[in-house]
């Protein structure tokens, strides 16, 4: 077992940068130096010139794929804390099985990766979601690009149905800070920090940092999550410059599987029945990333990007988890398990882009290679036995929790090295055509320490990618797009020997727009897809809980996004989602014994989606005052995959006011889940079904310099 020392680290360099923090709003106050920033959020300042990596320098209207950007400020009107709720933005984003609430798990245009791991997300471009640190907080965070279809081209392996990118808070010349205090419904309680300031004329620092306590809805549930995250970045001349950034996070979740389906029907027992053990106390997450780039412009059109990436993850603890034989007289059976997971991911990578004219023709051009190397060490023990539980009246540690014995013990490695290019040529002053591909050559070593075997195989991909884009004017164009994707998958077949990768192939054509009404300026995008995949994971032995890498499944659509003011001082944000995803091929699925027919529904994937917003601000009082609400509608989805067994459509709002008390201070109010709906987000099958949080309210008070 592993002891806690990382946690009273972390507590006490919370306590230095607190008492830095408020030793710097002291000093801020002396010397009446608030005034220049005080009418500047700390989001709102200019932020220090990065360039993405792997995208190049596109306008909106110039890309022809659909892109959604969730920026800081559509986050701050939702909301939002963690990435599930960030990406509830997305109507082409659905929520997955999140094993018991202990990692981020999503699929995009009806598709998800590897239900084994976390659903891979990229920060600042460089993978970072497949390791095991617990869900992902969106402190430090300034924006969310959901990125639809394939992106292998450039991005290199991926999810099937899209990539996510957090985009982090960088340091700034401009000093400004705030701390934000906020307290709300089940005893949540939770404190955030973020200042920047100038070290000299050419070094920034920023620190990020949060914690929060929290009970929960669900009995005896407690969590305890914190984390920091510096960074710097140095001028280091007018064309050269070196940012580094550190993520650190610890949190103490107990695994929580949810409710159950009583003979297929729920809400037999209320939604805050936990039918685990306290007595497992919670599982750990700890994450300790770093990510170093260098970035040199040549001249106004070529530069070079030069990244780094290491990310070092873990999850250790006990749980007690329901069975799937069903209830009998009231009382349902259940196993225990303890896991040690532990991870790392190192990238490295180098880009060059620029334009170039060649024949009268503009080039914009995007060259690189990158490697990247992903251990995944997984340890488990497991002990099935009489540990029965009644679900209408639980009684907590009435058996001795029994002691697991070896279930998993491997270790796997995946290291892949991968080209890419990529050529938006300009046949004429309105119509672009994009041309990318990448090869990527992988190979997967797996060392079973439990039967003492050892495979490898080497595989090699090449992922095309082909675009057009007209503009029709200077706010229309239409396009459309093809391009292929793929995934290596962790884990081996009864024999042993890896899978063949996750592959899938996507088109989609579509129509952006941007256009001004009444003094505020609006930007749209419409678009119907098409999805293909092929060697989806299947249990074939549910003894020795096997997997075959045989499903076949389709998905398409239609996407509806349009986000900006309706007014000068109204803003909205709708995002629809029609998506119709389905199994190809039939296939006896072994861990539950029974066969899934082609034409079943993919798993917790609605067929429509909406996401609704809409603020208004004003001026109350000579201060600024924002109010607004929202709505998420989730239509009816599979719950139980290859059975009839169905989760309910559901539809909650939310009601937010932020008032600036005075040019530093703001308080906000929101109630969530305004109407009580009582709702469930996903589900594993019908004994594993997570809730949604009934209504709750929360107050935050914020204090910017």
């Amino acid at each position: 077992m592993k002891t806690n020392t990382k946690g009273l680290k972390l507590t006490y360099l919370s306590t230095c940068i607190v008492g830095l923090f408020s030793s710097h709003v002291m000093a801020a106050e002396q010397n009446q130096q608030r005034k220049s920033v005080k009418d500047d959020a700390i989001e709102k300042v200019t932020v220090v010139a990065s360039r993405q990596a792997y995208q190049g320098n596109f306008s909106p209207l110039e890309i022809p794929q659909s892109e959604l950007k969730i920026d800081l400020e559509a986050l701050e009107n939702a909301g939002a804390v963690s990435l599930d709720q960030a990406l509830d933005l997305s109507a082409s984003v659905a929520r997955q099985n999140n094993f018991g609430g202990l990692w981020n798990s999503f699929s995009l245009r009806g598709f998800v990766g590897d239900e084994n791991l976390p659903s891979n997300y990229l920060v600042n471009g460089f993978n970072a979601g497949r390791g095991f640190g617990g869900s992902r907080d969106l402190s430090g965070i300034e924006s969310v690009e959901v990125l639809k279809g394939p992106r292998a081209a450039l991005f290199g392996r991926g999810e099937p149905g899209g990539t996510v990118n957090l985009v982090t808070k960088r340091p700034t010349f401009d000093t400004a800070g705030e701390i934000k205090l906020s307290v709300g419904s089940f005893d949540t309680y939770r404190a955030d920090v973020d200042y920047t300031t100038a070290l000299n004329d050419d070094v920034a620092i920023r620190l990020v940092g949060f914690y929060e306590d929290a009970e929960s809805f669900r009995d005896t549930i407690e969590t305890t999550k914190q984390g920091f995250s510096p960074s710097i970045v140095w001028n280091i001349n007018n064309n050269s410059q070196l940012i580094y950034e550190l993520e650190y996070t610890d949190q103490e979740v107990p695994f929580d599987r949810g409710v159950l389906a009583i003979d297929g029907e729920l809400g037999l027992i209320p939604e805050s029945r936990f039918l685990g053990e306290p007595g497992d106390g919670p599982i750990e997450a700890d994450v300790l990333g770093h990510q170093l780039e260098y970035i040199h412009d040549f001249d106004d059109n070529w530069s070079i990007l030069f990244g780094a990436n290491y990310r070092d993850t873990s999850l250790e603890g006990f749980a007690t988890e329901t069975g799937f034989g069903g209830v009998v007289n009231g009382e349902v059976n259940r196993f225990r398990r303890y896991r040690d997971y532990d991870s790392t991911y190192q990238v490295l990578r180098a880009e060059v882009s620029g334009n170039v004219n060649v024949a009268g023709f503009e080039n914009r051009l995007i060259i690189g290679i990158d490697a990247d190397k992903f251990e995944n060490d997984q340890f488990a023990l497991r002990v099935r036995g009489d540990q029965y539980i009644n679900v209408f009246n639980p009684v907590y540690g009435a058996y001795t929790l029994p002691t697991p014995t070896s279930n998993t013990d491997r270790v796997e490695i995946q290291e892949s090295v991968g080209v890419f290019i990529q050529d938006q040529i300009s046949l004429t002053d309105k119509l672009d055509i994009r041309i990318g591909a990448r090869f990527d050559d992988y190979e997967q070593r797996l060392n079973n320490r439990l039967a003492n075997t050892n495979t490898k195989q080497t595989q090699s991909r090449v992922s095309p990618q082909f675009g057009v884009v007209y503009e029709a004017s200077d706010y229309v164009s239409v396009y459309g797009a093809y391009g292929e994707n793929f995934r290596p998958l962790s884990g081996a077949d009864a024999n042993g020997d890896g899978f063949e990768p996750n592959q899938s192939t996507s088109t989609e054509v579509g129509v952006k727009f941007t256009f001004t009404l009444n003094d505020g300026a609006l930007f749209g995008t419409v678009a119907v897809f098409k999805v293909q995949q092929d060697n989806m994971l299947v249990v074939d032995d549910a003894t020795a809980f096997t997997y075959a890498a045989i499903g076949e499944a389709q998905s398409k659509g239609i996407e509806i996004d349009l986000t900006g003011e309706l007014t000068d001082t109204l803003e909205v944000w709708a995002s629809y989602a029609y998506v119709d995803a389905t199994i190809e091929n039939s296939f006896f699925d072994a861990n539950f014994g029974y066969t899934v027919e082609a034409g079943s529904s993919l798993l917790n994937v609605p067929e429509q989606q909406l996401s609704l917003q809409l603020v208004q601000s004003a001026v109350l009082y000579g201060k600024a005052i924002k109010f607004g609400g929202g709505l998420l509608h989730v239509g009816k989805r599979n719950g139980f995959f290859g059975t009839d067994f169905e989760l309910p459509s559901y539809t909650t709002a939310r009601a937010f006011v932020n008032y600036d008390v005075t040019d530093a201070i703001g308080i906000t109010a929101e109630i969530n889940n305004l109407f009580d709906e009582t709702y469930y987000t996903n589900s594993f099958a019908d004994a594993w079904v997570q809730p949604g949080t009934p209504r709750n309210v929360k107050f935050s008070a914020s204090y910017k310099f």
